[in-house]
């Protein structure tokens, strides 16, 4: 029976043991499943109001961080979203935000949408910008654990993992902000460049701390 490919690492069972005895009960989701994908339907459309636009072979038009982009509805919702690519917005199709959208929208805002409160519009920009920076570290680190790391390695991973996954209660402004202005990206970043063997031909070591701009 072929691996399901939601249901995390396969781990050799004496790893498995050594490795989870830094963050017991730990579940690491598989990097390309849903809890790396972002969900337009449960965001408020925080990438087309929080994201730059440079006109180019990409978008179509120069767009400031912080305005709406023109093809949104008042409502919600793009309205040329079938067409997007044709309508010079190819790199509109090709952007993930790795589901951070709809966790700022639901976990940290309790579903609030900028467009009713506008007082939220900087909050929220600033919270889908930290937790962009916090799935992108966590989907590098979930990539790393499908790899055959040492033990010491994959309890490192697992750790810093275990760092940047919230409690029972989810994310909070406040919580984004340190996780992201503390040290643990320094330090997941140099864990990253530190690795060898097949996770260094897989190029995670190249992976970096993802950086501020919030461009398209």
């Amino acid at each position: 029976m072929a691996p399901d490919p939601d249901a995390g690492p396969v781990i050799d069972p004496p790893l498995a043991r050594a490795a989870s005895s830094g963050a017991p009960g730990l579940r690491v989701p598989h990097p390309a499943g849903p809890e790396f994908r972002g969900d337009c339907a449960a965001c408020a459309d925080l990438c087309c109001l929080a994201l730059a636009l440079d006109r180019g072979d990409a978008f179509a038009i120069d767009k400031p961080a912080g305005q709406p982009c023109p093809n949104l509805a008042p409502g919600g919702g793009c309205t040329i979203h079938a067409t997007r690519a044709r309508a010079g917005f190819p790199g509109c199709v090709a952007y993930d935000c790795a589901g951070a959208g709809q966790k700022v929208t639901a976990e940290v805002f309790g579903g609030a949408d900028w467009r009713e409160t506008p007082a939220l519009t900087g909050p929220m920009m600033r919270a889908f910008s930290a937790m962009r920076r916090v799935q992108e570290l966590r989907q590098v680190l979930a990539a790393a654990l499908q790899l055959p790391l040492g033990v010491a390695d994959r309890r490192s991973a697992r750790d810093h993992f275990a760092a940047l996954t919230p409690g029972p209660g989810g994310w909070t402004a406040e919580a984004l902000e340190a996780a992201v202005t503390g040290p643990r990206p320094v330090q997941i970043d140099a864990f990253l460049r530190g690795l060898s063997g097949p996770a260094r031909a897989a190029g995670l070591d190249r992976a970096g701390v993802p950086g501020d701009d919030d461009r398209g």
